[in-house]
């Protein structure tokens, strides 16, 4: 008797595996395109003196499988990776420095083109005038691009994202941050 309950245990074990392998699996789900890239504000000092510039990194973490259209687009009808800022009174923004990015062939295309995939890191200096006050301060970021993967292109999105600058009045006090992407200061 023992030894039928281990066959039809064993069996119903068998029977779970198949069902299991053969069953007809759900395609894969198609990520929201708010969820493709994953954006973090880093900067070169903190905090930062007053009369001082810095830079703010913007880190962008890319889904595997997916890239994002470069800066320096190869088509014309392609969305290219857009920063924008207003930065408050007491700062002055310079121009968005973006990364070149990789030519690569798709199978939706026969021309190479210019993406970013992974990471990219996209800086733009940053001067706190004399005139800002010491304390939190909060710089505001507008992030557009376009997630494609080989098979299907998502929907343009803007993300905000926000860097945080920590002004003090003395330069004493100023302090260097984040090394690993500013090694220069």
């Amino acid at each position: 008797m023992r030894y039928l309950g281990v066959i039809h245990h064993g069996f119903k074990l068998f029977c779970a595996i198949v069902f299991v392998v053969l069953w007809p699996h759900e395609p894969p789900q198609v990520p929201n395109a708010r969820e493709v890239v994953a954006p973090a504000a880093y900067t070169s000092f903190d905090p930062v003196a007053r009369g001082k510039s810095l830079q703010v990194a913007l880190v962008l973490k890319i889904r595997p499988g997916f890239h994002i259209n470069a800066r320096e687009k190869s088509e014309e009808y392609l969305i290219a990776t857009d920063l924008k800022t207003s930065v408050p009174a007491g700062f002055q923004a310079g121009e968005v420095a973006y990364p070149k990015g990789e030519l690569h062939t798709f199978t939706f295309t026969k021309k190479p083109l210019n993406v970013y995939q992974d990471t990219a890191i996209l800086r733009l200096p940053l001067t706190v005038l004399p005139t800002a006050g010491a304390g939190e301060h909060h710089i505001p970021f507008k992030l557009r691009y376009q997630a494609c993967s080989t098979e299907i292109c998502l929907p343009p999105v803007t993300l905000d994202v926000d860097a945080k600058v920590n002004v003090v009045a003395s330069p004493s006090a100023a302090k260097p941050a984040h090394a690993e992407l500013f090694p220069k200061h």
